[in-house]
């Protein structure tokens, strides 16, 4: 035992030393983000154009963007869908998997040490040993242990532990992305499902009125003050007023079937209080939505280009390192004999010194890995770029797309108010015979096209403001602390603060 610990002892050492010198070292750009690259632009970081418009803010985007709808029904279903969402699902084992990958690559920095023994029973032909005669039968046994270490003396395993580490932050950006995406989706799927509720209820009031209208002209027909042509036109109108209810319902179901889906259900368990809602969830206060540089602070996918940036950055060091000897220290030490020997001095064996091994020449294949990884880097910055481009211009559509709907949204709330007075004023006239069924017939059908019309912009504004809030990249922040299940000791080392995350892109823009 004394013998392994001396041999042992013999192999770490220099290891050890050859360790700290191979930190001096690193083949390979040392990653920094790119001075040309968009994200550290003026313009990139500036506050939005369309943030200046009424129903808009500059203060920094709320971590649970859904609570500004004061709806706990809301707050409820989001909540679910964060425990119990497939996507969710993937995206923890894809991050689980990443984790797993950069401790494998992790292990490479450190000594392996592999045991074997093989306990035999046989004969040993004589000769083999230099013994004329023939042995006996007997217990026979070899055993080794081996021990070795990898020196990095050109940073090819530093290189590649910050690659793993890269592709592992690029994968909490995507399980980030994906806790951006189902929040939105729920609240998308919910206001859906509440806004065709609203229509189906507009539609429905529309449909009661006309048919006042149909039993008011039977009756002026029995009175004889009406045609049988005024009681068709209004039946008509009727029936074609019935026609906009199936698709409304259709929407309704479609939205409760996709909620009971993001929220961990088949499709025919979605929540019944919202099959019930008829209220379009709005947030009534302004929206807030900060600045450009709070932006790429925030949104995920900015965050994964960036890192895959760095891992592509990394690669060019792992693939440099090709050029350069693999130098490895090794160790060994055991016995062989028979049986009745074991222990004896002279079974021991033992065998200590470095193994080089290099590619001559390595310009070849090594340089060709250099372009490519070079190569793959220039893709990563160019994507990277791309994402940030459209994050912005994702998020300044949004943002006026969802103020010019609210103007939209006013002007035909002006025009249902007087098509409704002129809808009342019509009627009466039109009771005390003062005026010809068709400009009555003409009033109602404008009222209920301006009602329906005014029903689906509400309609359309719930959606854009969902939109916009995905736009803004916001909803993962306080999510963390659930992914650390399952993964122990491995997210210990590697948490990363919510702050200094969202940070990450702006200070490596520095």
């Amino acid at each position: 035992m004394n013998r392994i610990r001396t041999i042992a002892k013999t192999v770490l050492t220099p290891a050890a030393l050859a360790a700290a010198l191979a930190a001096c070292t690193t083949v390979g750009p040392d990653y920094h983000v790119p001075q040309e690259a968009v994200v550290r632009r003026p313009a990139a970081n500036a506050p939005f154009l369309g943030a200046a418009e009424r129903p808009y803010k500059a203060e920094p985007l709320p971590a649970d963007w859904w609570r500004l709808y004061q709806d706990p029904l809301l707050d409820k279903l989001v909540a679910k869908a964060f425990g119990a969402n497939a996507d969710l699902r993937v995206a923890a084992a894809n991050l689980a998997r990443a984790h797993g990958v950069l401790e494998e690559v992790e292990e490479k920095k450190r000594p392996e040490v592999e045991g074997s023994v093989a306990p035999l029973y046989g004969r040993i032909a004589g000769a083999s040993i230099g013994l004329p005669e023939q042995l006996p039968r007997t217990g026979i046994y070899d055993g080794d242990v081996k021990v070795s270490y990898q020196l990095d003396m050109f940073g090819r395993i530093r290189r590649a532990i910050e690659a793993a580490e890269a592709d592992r932050e690029a994968a909490q950006a995507a399980a980030d992305l994906a806790h951006v995406m189902v929040a939105a989706d729920t609240t998308r799927a919910y206001a859906e499902a509440c806004s065709a509720g609203y229509q189906l209820k507009v539609a429905q009031e529309s449909v009661d009125l006309q048919r006042k209208f149909v039993r008011l002209t039977a009756e002026r027909m029995q009175r004889g003050r009406g045609i049988a042509i005024d009681n068709s036109r209004a039946q008509a109108q009727l029936e074609q007023l019935r026609a906009n209810l199936p698709p409304l319902e259709a929407r309704r179901r479609t939205a409760l079937y996709r909620l009971a889906v993001l929220t961990g259900e088949v499709p025919s368990a979605f929540p019944a209080e919202v099959a019930q809602c008829a209220t379009p969830p709005r947030v009534a206060s302004a929206i807030p939505v900060g600045d450009g540089a709070a932006l790429l602070r925030r949104r995920p996918d900015v965050r994964q280009a960036e890192r895959l940036l760095a891992g592509a950055t990394a690669r060019i060091g792992v693939a440099t390192a090709e050029l350069y000897p693999n130098i490895a220290l090794g160790a060994s030490f055991g016995g062989v004999g028979f049986m009745d020997q074991f222990g004896d001095a002279n079974t021991w064996k033992f065998a200590l010194g470095p193994l080089i091994s290099w590619n001559l020449p390595a310009t070849s294949s090594a340089r060709s890995h250099i372009a490519q990884a070079e190569a793959g880097t220039a893709g990563a910055l160019a994507r990277f770029d791309a994402v940030v481009l459209n994050a912005l211009r994702e998020t300044e559509s949004a943002l006026t797309v969802y103020a010019r709907e609210l103007d939209r949204n006013a002007a035909l709330r002006a025009a249902r108010d007087q098509s409704a007075l002129a809808s009342r004023q019509t009627a009466r006239l039109y009771q005390f015979g003062r005026t010809d069924f068709l400009s009555a017939l003409d009033a109602d059908r404008t009222l209920a096209n301006a009602e329906s019309v005014l029903a689906a912009s509400d309609a359309q504004l719930a959606a854009d403001q969902v939109q916009l809030f995905l736009a803004l990249g916001g909803g993962w922040e306080n999510t963390h602390a659930g992914h650390g299940e399952g993964h122990g000791k491995t997210n210990e080392r590697h948490a990363v603060d919510k702050d200094d995350k969202a940070g990450h892109v702006a200070r490596r823009a520095q």
